[in-house]
């Protein structure tokens, strides 16, 4: 008998009667498995025999001690994700990723911008109210290019069924890849649980579940918060054909039932936070500042991890929102019909949506014609000054 299977029999000898006992367990033997797998990935620094958890071994050559501060980053992937569902979905709260701290400040990710917006059906000229609205058109406008967009609604048509699917995931917009990414996200924060719940890294399991905490009280509150009852007066039947005109030349053409259009567009897309509301997006900020805290007790395979999953999550939900092509918006789903358009002069495009149309007030109200009387008037005025 050599000395290292020697070895292994005093070793199994000293164990304790009980671990003997329940050697034969799933939990056990699952276990097992993984810290034999992870021993051949890891370093030679890193790794540990079955009796010692390998996730209490810490790395000589760097340290990751700030590792809980990427959380703290300021990154719009979580907002822009709300912004483009046009709420957010339980199952939201297990994707965590940098930016979970500015969730709320979704309504500024259009910049300040609301476009003007001509009504040619109707003749009226308002504004593009809708925050999210805003940013879905500056997402899919073009320079010099009309788009043209389709807006239908989801309530009709929605079952019991879809309801309670869209609670957890909103998938009346999503693609094949970007449900597959959003779905990747969801599982690396759960592979995460799972791996730190093996290796008994209480500390680092604590981290990555007050992340969820706080991912889970700004999906509550966002949740309540659309809920907003004013869409104006309702025009049942009617159909509208809006021109938007966004910063940058980009110009929307925008088509649907009139209540439809309205819902997209006017109105507040999130409506101001009560104390309650204002109180719990308070906690669940103080809770990823904590977080960033307490990492610095996570071992360092446990803050590796740590940083993995928030990096890793961070890219496949900008693929998620990348690859999202339609907007969700109060029972409503806006998209891209046909291809663009390009004109040379911005005028060419509104002699053509004035023939389209039959009347041009609101191509003047808008400012983009002027009448023929004042046309002469400014050409008469121009020759005397030219004489």
């Amino acid at each position: 008998m050599d000395l290292r299977t020697s070895n292994t029999i005093c070793d199994a000898e000293s164990l304790p009667e009980s671990r003997t006992r329940n050697d034969n367990s799933p939990a056990l033997t699952i276990a097992q498995v993984m810290l034999a797998y992870l021993n051949m990935i890891l370093p030679k620094d890193w790794r540990r025999d079955a009796n010692t958890p390998w996730s209490r071994s810490p790395s000589p050559n760097f340290s990751l001690d700030a590792a809980g501060l990427v959380a703290l980053a300021d990154i719009r992937t979580i907002a822009l994700r709300t912004a483009l569902t046009g709420t957010s979905a339980f199952l939201d709260t297990f994707v965590l990723c940098p930016g979970i701290h500015s969730q709320q400040s979704a309504p500024e990710l259009n910049g300040g911008e609301y476009p003007a917006c001509g009504a040619m059906t109707s003749g009226y000229v308002f504004r593009v109210e809708n925050p999210a609205t805003v940013l879905y058109l500056q997402k899919v406008g073009l320079t010099g290019q009309l788009t043209t967009l389709s807006v239908k609604s989801i309530q009709h048509n929605a079952s019991q069924w879809n309801n309670l699917i869209s609670r957890f995931f909103t998938f009346q917009t999503a693609s094949f890849t970007s449900s597959c990414a959003y779905l990747v996200a969801v599982a690396m924060t759960a592979t995460a649980l799972t791996l730190l719940a093996f290796s008994q890294n209480w500390w680092g399991l604590t981290v990555v579940l007050f992340l969820c905490t706080s991912r889970l009280c700004n999906v509550i509150v966002i949740r309540r918060r659309t809920n907003v009852s004013w869409q104006g007066a309702a025009e049942p039947g009617v159909k509208g054909d809006l021109l938007i005109l966004l910063s940058q030349d980009r110009w929307i053409r925008m088509k649907g039932m009139v209540d439809d259009l309205k819902a997209v567009t006017s109105g507040q897309w999130l409506r101001d936070m009560t104390f309650l509301e204002s109180s719990v997006a308070a906690f669940a900020t103080l809770l990823v500042f904590l977080d960033a805290a307490l990492a610095s007790n996570v071992d360092q395979v446990g803050k590796m991890i740590l940083l993995v999953l928030l990096i890793a999550s961070a890219g496949v939900l900008a693929i998620a929102n990348e690859t999202t092509q339609m907007l969700q918006m109060h029972g409503r789903v806006i998209k891209v019909e046909g291809s663009r358009t390009k004109y040379q002069r911005r005028l060419e495009m509104v002699e053509q949506l004035i023939r389209e149309s039959g009347r041009d007030d609101w191509a003047m109200r808008m400012g983009m014609i002027v009448r023929k009387d004042e046309k002469d008037s400014r050409k008469d005025s121009q020759e005397g000054v030219t004489m």
